[in-house]
């Protein structure tokens, strides 16, 4: 048996400042066929798991290239068609093959293509043949296509956010394409739109028992695999919203039941599912009045994970209005600031302009006298089994305050995003991170509290003041009835 493998992935803000180009994917990751690291991404998971089942069952692997870009803007056609094209004439290349497992992400948008995933399925479709299986793992903040359904025959969908499981998702992957394609199962897909775009962390109720109860159809063995995509609300795409994706083994009509089931269960959570999101001032109130720390605030608004720069100061002009003491913030992205603390070295004090440079709407720059308490090359943090690179970064400190600044966009994962710099985390009351929700897994057990920030920025964080131009079907909450009085035409 031949197998063929490739990842080729970023997540698309269409309402971002910024462009996406493959200098962005070189910075982040870029490995050419054969050279994967051992350890994972967040969308090549595929990857490791592949290479231990051909170890142990005798197929050949043949690996295309693996890159990934941090979430950004519109990625520019170029650099799209030349990703695009490097791994179908690897593709073209391997062939003959009995299966094909590619590690995506679900959400970008390049000029020129809406639905880039879809595209590259459907090309890869009409390499392989019929008879060739293809299995795709998906992250769930993606928008998933009829073209990528028909094209597809095994579709896994990272179950958690933050998404602690994409390991396993690509390993589920890997195990249902080996297997339709040896002959021992039929895959049948249904898809039931939900109809509804919110934010769905898996990390409480009641999405934690929604995700339990699909982990108990897959156990049972009702179903080869379900899955949740969430959608993601900075797309423009005419697939945004949610979605339930149910494998069963040729059983359609059980698949159709049980993704409507699920999908309207799923609707059901609308507007209840969302942490409470505070304002800055309140958010940093009650943290410093909190009784132990350190206290997490997550200014979830301008997260590099939803393809905003991550250079807002809003926050931290907040905490520095208010004489925060024992405070660590990371991280601002300012590739400048970075080199000019690299010039000046560590343990230098000198004044320093910082943030606030790619947008508008995320505050003004930060004028301060700041003395360099750590320089690290090629800094990095950790994000699950996954190593994530910072780029050259820089801790700087102003009184009582650390921040971490980094010249690669990152979103904060772990806390080792500031250990790595130098930052004592037991010894700070409050701990500021630039994420949505990914970094709950990591900072969850060091945290004594965890609140959310929400300040508006460039990030478009309510569906009903979204200016989508592709969206043509009635959609929660923009729609207070998305599916009127038929749910038949919800499913597909």
């Amino acid at each position: 048996m031949r197998v063929f493998c490739a990842s080729l992935a970023t997540e698309t803000n269409s309402f971002s400042p910024l462009r996406t180009d493959f200098t962005d994917f070189e910075q982040s990751f870029y490995a050419p066929p054969g050279e994967h690291p051992e350890t994972p991404t967040l969308c090549s998971a595929v990857f490791p798991a592949l290479r231990a089942r051909a170890t142990t069952e005798q197929f050949t692997l043949i690996e295309g290239t693996a890159t990934w870009a941090e979430p950004g803007g519109l990625v520019s056609r170029r650099t799209w068609e030349r990703l695009r094209d490097e791994i179908l004439e690897q593709l073209h290349a391997a062939m003959p093959l009995d299966a094909v497992v590619l590690g995506l992400h679900g959400a970008m948008i390049a000029d020129g293509c809406v639905d880039c995933e879809g595209d590259l399925l459907a090309r890869t479709r009409q390499i392989v043949g019929p008879a060739c299986k293809i299995g795709v793992s998906f992250d769930p903040h993606s928008h998933l296509s009829a073209q990528r359904v028909e094209a597809a025959d095994i579709i896994t969908v990272f179950k958690e956010f933050p998404h602690t499981d994409f390991v396993e998702a690509g390993e589920a992957c890997v195990d249902l394409t080996l297997r339709a394609a040896r002959g021992e199962i039929t895959p049948d897909i249904q898809v039931f739109d939900v109809r509804m775009m919110d934010v769905l962390p898996t990390s409480q109720q009641p999405m934690r028992g929604f995700v339990d109860r699909m982990k108990t159809l897959e156990a049972g063995g009702q179903v080869l695999s379900v899955s949740a995509i969430h959608g993601f609300m900075a797309g423009d795409s005419p697939d945004l919203g949610a979605k339930i994706v149910v494998i069963t083994d040729n059983k359609p009509a059980e698949g159709t039941r049980i993704a409507r089931e699920l999908g309207m269960e799923l609707f059901g959570f609308r507007g209840r599912a969302t942490p409470e999101f505070l304002e800055a001032r309140e958010a940093l109130t009650r943290a410093c009045h909190a009784s132990t720390g350190p206290v997490v605030v997550a200014d979830v608004w301008d997260n590099p994970g939803g393809g905003v720069a991550g250079d807002s100061t809003i926050v931290l002009q907040h905490a520095l209005d208010m004489g925060l003491t024992g405070v660590a913030l990371g991280t601002i992205w300012d590739p400048m600031a970075v080199r000019l603390c690299f010039a000046a070295g560590e343990g230098t004090e000198f004044d320093l302009r910082f943030g606030g440079k790619t947008s508008a709407h995320a505050g003004q720059p930060i004028d301060a006298r700041v003395t360099v308490s750590r320089l690290v090359r090629n800094a990095v943090q950790s994000f699950g089994a996954s190593i994530v690179p910072l780029g050259d970064s820089a801790a700087i400190r102003i009184g009582d305050m650390d921040i971490v600044l980094n010249s690669n966009r990152s979103q904060a994962f772990s806390p080792d995003l500031f250990t790595n710099l130098g930052i004592d985390i037991t010894k700070k009351r409050v701990l500021i991170v630039k994420s949505t929700n990914h970094f709950h897994g990591a900072f969850a057990p060091v945290a004594s509290e965890i609140l959310y920030a929400a300040v508006d920025g460039p990030y478009p964080n309510n569906p009903r003041k979204t200016p989508y131009t592709r969206l043509t079907r009635a959609l929660w909450p923009i729609s207070e009835n998305p599916h009127g009085t038929s749910l038949k035409a919800a499913s597909y």
